[in-house]
């Protein structure tokens, strides 16, 4: 017996990207998005595109360079909204516009300020706008969970009747337990037959730990649609995690009834490149995808997994693409064996990014003796990064010592022009992070400064994350390499690329 099939919708781009710190540009979401492709999610939500020029462009970018998937614009129930949404996205393969209201009481009396009755009218009037430009439309009634159920039903049967397709039933502020929402989500289907008709959809947010538990609550009443998010990213405490929703499909399959067709083998991979490009490192602990995650410290557990994997383990490591670290290249390496090797972790680079890859390649092979495939996506996605950015890290130096204080010397380039910065401070990397400043013409704040390697051994590329604060807003940076010093200046420049991207910096 086949198993019934949930539909992945992953919001990583849209409300992962919500979390504080995050500004990814268009380039980066792209990468984001070609990954979710290649880890086989249904529907990207790839961002709110009126909320600005760049989240348009980077909407517009995925729809125009990913296929296979749908793709999805957020709006509010605004005209404006609802048409800038289509016009990001009505060049992909398979568009969707997602449109939403609230409809709870609080929501209604605080925020929006309109009645039940002009609600219902704005729903109907925007899915039917939404459905007369492109034929797949998705309606979220926001803060369902604290909404009178009746009213919400009255709501939701507006949308279907003007064409909504997927009808989601969000718990915004992560409000539901599991066995409550299951009965607040047979409660609708009872409410609404035409729900039947159509997919039923869910959004549960983390703020008492619940998401996932309430989004399996869901679907074992009929939801056939989850909305989530890699590492859980999300507003607040953040979404649903796809890693454990997608893992729970799969090892509980037989007794759920239902799956997903998601290539689990590259669920790592997709973690690890949102972790880099968000800054948002992954906590060890984290299920599925935690460096601990398969870790076995006692004694009785590690005898136990050598006589036989399944004593300890319910899932496999490979099953999750831990498996594939064992592509190992050195200095004397050539361009043929790396574009073997990239090909074999999925990636089909073009010729100059061949090139450039390549170059970058062989001046960290001179410096580490073995590379490995987590070092090679590290590398890829370092590169594809550096593209994309208006400030550059050409050259620095660095003297220091116990004696006399730190000074700096940075050169960066901007679009051709070249800025030069000087620094004397306390320490190395206040100095050289006072040297950038110097350069680029701005004054940030240092928020958050964390090392880590990418893999074991003392020759290990270190990644950097830093968390820069310019003008009150924060932008995070993060950039690799096997000298810290080198890996902390870029990310530093890349926080301030963001900077700049937003209009923090000039």
């Amino acid at each position: 017996m086949n198993p019934e099939r949930i539909i992945i919708f992953d919001t990583t781009l849209r409300d992962g990207e919500q979390s504080p710190g995050i500004s990814l540009n268009s380039f980066e979401k792209l990468e984001i998005a070609e990954q979710l492709a290649r880890l086989g999610v249904d529907v990207i939500e790839a961002g709110f595109p009126v909320s600005s020029p760049g989240d348009f462009e980077g909407v517009q970018k995925i729809a125009r360079g990913v296929s296979g998937v749908t793709v999805c614009a957020l709006a509010r129930a605004i005209e404006n909204d609802v048409r800038t949404a289509w016009d990001a996205i009505r060049e992909a393969e398979r568009p969707r516009i997602h449109t939403f209201i609230s409809t709870s009481d609080i929501h209604l009396q605080h925020q929006l300020r309109k009645s039940r009755e002009e609600v219902v009218e704005i729903a109907r009037r925007m899915v039917a706008l939404a459905a007369s430009l492109g034929d797949d439309v998705e309606f979220s009634a926001m803060d369902a969970t604290r909404s009178d159920p009746d009213f919400l039903a009255a709501v939701l049967r507006v949308a279907i009747d003007e064409g909504a397709r997927t009808i989601n039933i969000p718990d915004t502020v992560g409000y539901a337990i599991p066995t409550e929402f299951a009965e607040f989500i047979r409660g609708q289907y009872e409410r609404v037959p035409g729900l039947n008709d159509v997919v039923v959809s869910v959004h549960c947010h983390n703020d008492l730990g619940l998401a996932v538990a309430n989004s399996l609550a869901a679907v074992e009443a009929g939801a056939r649609q989850v909305e989530c998010a890699v590492n859980g990213l999300g507003e607040r405490a953040g979404n649903a995690s796809l890693e454990e929703v997608v893992m729970i499909l799969k090892t509980r399959e037989a007794s759920l009834g239902m799956g997903a067709a998601v290539n689990t083998a590259e669920i790592t991979r997709t973690s690890r490149l949102v972790s880099q490009l968000t800054g948002y490192e992954v906590p060890p602990n984290k299920a599925v995808v935690g460096k601990n995650a398969f870790a076995h410290e006692s004694g009785i557990h590690q005898d136990g997994v050598l006589k036989e994997r399944t004593t300890y383990e319910i899932m496999s490591a490979a099953s999750v693409g831990r498996g594939h670290s064992d592509i190992v290249l050195g200095k004397h390496s050539g361009r043929h064996a790396l574009k073997s090797a990239m090909e074999e972790l999925g990636y089909n680079l073009s010729e100059d990014e061949l090139n450039q890859t390549f170059a970058r390649f062989k001046k960290v092979a001179d410096k580490k003796k073995h590379i490995t495939a987590v070092d090679l996506e590290a590398l890829v996605s370092e590169e594809v990064r550096t593209l994309s950015d208006i400030y550059e890290l050409k050259s620095y130096e660095v003297s220091s010592s116990s004696e006399f204080i730190p000074t700096s010397q940075v050169i960066i380039e901007k679009e051709g022009e070249r800025l030069m910065g000087k620094s004397f401070s306390g320490g190395s990397m206040e100095s050289i992070f006072m040297a950038i400043d110097d350069a680029v013409g701005t004054k940030g704040k240092l928020k958050d400064y964390q090392v880590h390697s990418v893999t074991e051994g003392k020759d290990s590329l270190g990644e950097v994350r830093v968390v820069v604060e310019v003008g009150d807003k924060p932008y995070a940076g993060t950039a690799l390499s096997i000298d810290v010093i080198e890996a902390s200046a870029k990310a530093y420049v890349r926080a301030l690329n963001n900077a700049y991207r937003a209009g923090a910096v000039n």
